[in-house]
């Protein structure tokens, strides 16, 4: 059974939907998290897609996969209850859709779409043209958080199943939503539905040997086959990064040992690439071998590539070579368990899996924390700001080409230490990054609300641009943006200035940047000041990293301790109120 718990969660994430887009219905709010879970990571897609209200004959929404060449139906039920049984009029009426939709002759069609609302006429319109000039494929999803009688969804698949072309419905209760709804919780959204792996088929390949393991007590089941590495990039070039959604890192690029060795052995000895490589890791929801046009498949639905990411981007980088190279590749079904209990014991093995087989390139506690669900949530929120959040480790040219012009670009560990050199003593950021992410990742990382990320983010990107002026600032930058954001924080604990901070921040030539210039440089001449008062002489002199490294509160020191000169006490002051009025939009 649903627990209370992840319907709750369910329904608080379809309040924010509802608050971004007030003019949707209960179902319509429902349909549209549905098509961004699933089917599309597209905001605007996905909205312009829905299409329920009056006169919608039971066509929620309309969504064209160009690329995969699918079109996609949808009709959904956002039930308070789990225990309401979906009626079969309704599910029937849904699977009747398919026919008129695929069938050559118009005048079904033009039956169906009498009367109904122009919008989603012309969503149909266009979903027909593909299907019957094209070839698309149709996809039926009837979602609903409530149930549905086996019976009624076999007969309703048995009609699809009679239109034209390649028709399929599936229809998803509590328990299935629940389960996509926790993989999009974690980042893996839109799954990948299917992907067929083609074994390889060569004489020499004996298919009759495929190792397949069944484990009673963990109920895993796995096979172990051999494909090409062509086959392999071609998983890449249809599915994209979404295959890597949990893996602990992003792209490391070809330029690594690693990386360069693959590249060099597919160029120079395709041949030994099996014997060379660890070949890939795969799981999945479900696998099934099957054979299909001569071909020996292994048809594996929600597959995720955990390990051999890297392999894989290299095979698609280097795929004329990839055809003579063999590819080793491990698939494992996991089964998921109902209820939030069942769900944890999946995400923990998932990622001790994840955490075990991705060993080839040194794993950092920063890469361990990747998946970890305030970093999905953070990624997400922020991006509702644009800003595009690399939670994942990987080149920063694979990052820019996934955030695109539209998005600025902070990387996680910029974000940790700007959190901790903020409310954190000032000797924590010294520590390094990997302690960032072992010893205070729960101290930094407590939620995901951008309001208290964003402005400490740019406050610790002016500290750094006015650090880069001279040498000795370097070993004053934890101090000198603690002291800054002592100074701001008070002015930024509501939203609405927390905001206005940080849109100023964004534009390159406001008058804020200009005097947070100004306050930068002022703090960081007055710690110099402090450390030339304080750093003794002689036998007790202490060099500028070793003072402010080595004492925890020397920030405390110098904010009781400063010895402001007149000049510069006056100036920052100035520079104060001046700041302070443009954070007031009322002035």
């Amino acid at each position: 059974m649903a627990t209370t718990h992840d319907l709750t969660e369910l329904q608080r994430e379809l309040q924010d939907i509802s608050g971004l887009y007030p003019a949707f219905r209960a179902d319509d709010v429902f349909v549209h998290w549905f098509l961004r879970a699933y089917v599309t990571d597209d905001e605007s897609a996905a909205s312009t897609a829905v299409s329920g209200g009056s006169g919608d004959k039971s066509v929620d929404a309309v969504y064209i996969d160009h690329r995969a060449e699918i079109v996609y139906l949808v009709q959904g039920k956002n039930r308070q209850s789990s225990r309401v049984t979906e009626k079969r009029d309704d599910i029937m009426g849904f699977a009747a859709l398919a026919q008129p939709l695929s069938f050559p002759d118009i005048g079904p069609f033009k039956t169906l779409i009498e009367g109904m609302h122009p919008h989603v006429a012309k969503l149909l319109t266009d979903a027909r043209q593909y299907l019957t000039k094209k070839s698309y494929r149709l996809r039926m999803f009837f979602v609903t958080l409530g149930g549905a009688s086996e019976g009624v969804i076999k007969e309703a698949q048995q009609v699809v199943a009679r239109a034209k072309g390649d028709t399929h419905l599936e229809v998803f209760t509590t328990s299935r939503v629940l389960h996509i709804f926790r993989d999009y919780l974690d980042g893996v959204a839109p799954p990948i539905p299917t992907l067929d792996l083609e074994m390889e088929e060569h004489a020499q390949v004996d298919l009759s040997g495929i190792l397949q393991r069944f484990d009673r007590k963990n109920n895993i089941e796995s096979w172990v086959v051999s494909m090409k590495g062509d086959k392999i990039a071609d998983l890449f070039e249809f599915a994209g990064v979404r295959l890597f959604a949990r893996n602990i890192r992003g792209f490391l690029g070809g330029g690594g040992a690693i990386n360069a060795g693959m590249s060099g052995t597919l160029t120079s000895q395709p041949d030994r690439f099996f014997y060379y490589n660890n070949g890939i890791t795969i799981i999945c929801d479900h696998a099934e071998h099957k054979a299909r046009k001569g071909k020996k498949l292994l048809t594996v639905s929600n597959p995720q590539i955990i390990n051999g990411q890297q392999t894989t981007r290299m095979l698609a980088a280097n795929k004329s070579n990839a055809a003579d190279a063999s590819v080793l590749v491990k698939v494992m079904q996991v089964p998921r368990m109902e209820g939030s209990r069942g769900a944890d014991k999946f995400d923990e093995l998932v990622s001790q899996i994840v955490a075990s087989t991705n060993w080839q390139n040194a794993i950092s506690y920063a890469d361990l924390v990747s998946n970890d669900r305030v970093q999905v949530e953070l990624e997400r929120e922020l991006r509702k700001f644009d800003y595009f959040y690399v939670r994942k480790r990987q080149t920063k040219g694979e990052a820019k080409s996934i955030a695109g012009k539209k998005y600025i670009v902070i990387k996680k560990e910029e974000l940790a230490q700007a959190v901790a050199g903020c409310d954190l003593d000032p000797s924590v950021p010294r520590e390094g990054k990997n302690a960032l992410f072992d010893k205070h990742y729960n101290a930094i990382f407590r939620h995901s609300d951008p309001y208290y990320y964003l402005p400490r983010y740019w406050a610790f990107v002016h500290i750094t641009s006015s650090g880069k002026k001279n040498s000795l600032r370097s070993w004053m930058k934890w101090p000198a943006l603690h002291y800054l954001w002592h100074r701001l924080g008070p002015s930024l604990r509501k939203q609405r200035a927390a905001k206005r901070f940080w849109v100023l921040c964004e534009r390159r030539n406001s008058y804020l940047n200009e005097l947070l210039s100004q306050a930068c440089n002022l703090i960081y001449d007055e710690l110099l000041a402090f450390y030339n008062a304080n750093r003794g002489t002689g036998d007790e002199l202490k060099d500028i990293s070793a003072f402010f490294r080595g004492t925890k509160g020397r920030h405390d020191q110098f904010e009781k301790q400063w010895t402001w000169t007149k000049t510069r006490s006056s100036k920052l002051e100035h520079v104060w109120q001046r700041i302070l009025a443009e954070l007031d939009e009322d002035a």
